[in-house]
């Protein structure tokens, strides 16, 4: 009896002090990030401005979903190659909605310290995508033709001509 007594409060235990977003998910994401075009040069930096990984697009990087204590991760990912503007996206955390089941399994414990203390209350989406624009370049106006004359220009009355 002392056994399924031991046996049974060690399940509840586990039960009552763990999150379940924490046992069902994870706090780590792969995020595959893409460019169009692929094969720019891509950074990907942390909400404190650190550069976290670097790579060619199409790349993948894993990512941590929280940023300390109830705080989502938050990524900026910048990309730039020849003959386009430099493109930047956001990257940033939602809610796990494995973070829920705290109501029915994890309990108090998880729903307010460990799904948010791990980071496993936040997930990040599989992909990220980078627009990147041509660069347009200007055009310089075209010379004028060898021997024309500019076009005249009247003002106010007074007739004005260029040689």
């Amino acid at each position: 009896m002392k056994k399924i007594a031991v046996k049974t409060l060690s399940a509840a235990m586990i039960v009552t002090l763990t999150g379940c977003a924490s046992i069902v998910s994870k706090s780590s994401w792969p995020v595959s990030i893409q460019s169009n075009p692929a094969g720019a040069k891509c950074v990907v930096t942390n909400n404190k401005g650190v550069a976290i990984q670097s790579g060619e697009t199409p790349m993948m990087v894993t990512v941590d979903s929280g940023s300390g204590f109830f705080s989502k991760g938050r990524y900026s990912v910048s990309c730039n190659k020849d003959g386009f503007d430099p493109g930047r996206s956001e990257l940033s955390a939602h809610m796990n909605g494995w973070y829920w089941g705290n109501i029915l399994l994890g309990g108090v414990i998880g729903l307010l310290i460990v799904d948010p203390a791990t980071g496993a209350m936040w997930k990040m989406d599989d992909t990220l995508m980078v627009p990147l624009s041509p660069t347009v370049v200007a055009k310089p106006p075209a010379p004028a033709a060898a021997g024309a004359k500019e076009p005249e220009v009247k003002t106010a009355g007074i007739r004005l001509v260029t040689l």
